[in-house]
């Protein structure tokens, strides 16, 4: 979200009431962010160690492919033909923990839901995922905070990797990007459940849409997992109106009224509203679909043009068979 489009609310508003227009500008606390460069941290050093233990040099020694950026020992990437991204091979992410369906279902290996969302592909994958996250969380967790944005983050990812494995059941998976379209989701029912303290309501929605559409766009190339997008978006949609909340615009002037003046209630009807219809599909979502997952049901076989969501045959390209 671009920050001119989004400005809490005007000075004019605030003189409207005869306050001084800081209580709006200084009404909600500024976080510093340190959670969201620590997850970048921690993502680039789990890459790192993927690859310490991908050891292409070893593993294919005497073979014709040879591995690319020699220079780097150990840490070299995979033949290109094997893996695009410069980063380590299927079995290697397969052993560190990437989301495999046979694997949790079959394999008690639940486990693998939560580290598949720390691993990733390749350098290539890797950075654009965190710049992503530099660029959109970084500013959430200054205007909510770590804790909530913490949870969005990683409830998300799970909301991502529990919806990937009902469609994705042949390949494996990895990456960030349930949580990251989690944060977007959550940016999209912030707007929405706080639409009045916003100025530039449409431009900001408009805005905030096209690069929804832009990026779950880009899901229907082969070899994205797009449903890990699609269900960490809307896990932290309905997250947000959870945990995002802000207070009505009146509420915060009338803490500087005296004791017995009139209080306008903190929420809007239609806040609280948002919050218990998002939280009831919250716990049937994630009930329904790991009982789904653990009877080892597979969600193509309850919806014959999902696969259509993930990927799109065309002249150019085929879509594997999941």
């Amino acid at each position: 979200m671009t920050s001119g489009d989004l400005e809490r609310g005007t000075k004019n508003r605030g003189n409207s009431s005869n306050f001084p227009s800081y209580y709006v500008e200084t009404a909600e606390k500024q976080w510093t962010s340190w959670l969201i460069p620590m997850f970048v941290v921690a993502n680039i050093v789990v890459f790192i160690v993927v690859m310490y233990v991908n050891d292409c040099p070893k593993k294919n020694l005497g073979s014709e492919r040879s591995c690319v950026a020699k220079f780097l020992g150990r840490f070299s990437f995979q033949p290109l033909k094997e893996n695009p991204l410069f980063g380590p091979s299927s079995a290697t992410l397969e052993k560190m923990g990437a989301l495999e369906w046979n694997k949790i279902v079959r394999g008690d290996q639940g486990w693998r839901l939560i580290t598949c969302m720390w691993l990733h592909a390749g350098v290539i994958h890797v950075l654009a995922n965190m710049l992503s996250l530099v660029f959109i969380g970084i500013r959430l967790e200054q205007q909510f905070g770590f804790v909530r944005v913490g949870l969005i983050y990683l409830v998300s990812g799970f909301g991502g990797s529990i919806f990937s494995s009902l469609f994705i059941q042949r390949n494996i998976s990895v990456g960030a990007s349930g949580a990251l379209f989690g944060l977007l989701g959550a940016m999209l029912s912030e707007l929405l459940t706080n639409w009045t303290i916003y100025s530039n309501k449409i431009a900001a929605l408009l805005t905030l849409m096209v690069i929804i559409a832009i990026n779950l766009a880009v899901g229907i190339l082969p070899h994205v997992d797009n449903f890990a997008h699609i269900g960490g978006f809307f896990t932290g949609f309905l997250l947000g109106f959870v945990l995002l909340l802000r207070p009505q615009f009146g509420w915060v002037e009338s803490q500087h009224f005296r004791a017995d003046a009139h209080v306008k209630s903190k929420h809007k009807a239609y806040q609280y509203m948002f919050l218990l219809a998002a939280a009831v599909l919250l716990i049937v979502g994630f009930t329904f679909g790991l009982v789904m997952l653990f009877k080892g049901e597979n969600g193509n076989d309850h919806c014959s043009w999902c696969h259509y969501l993930s990927c799109v045959p065309t002249s150019k390209w085929k879509c594997e068979n999941r």
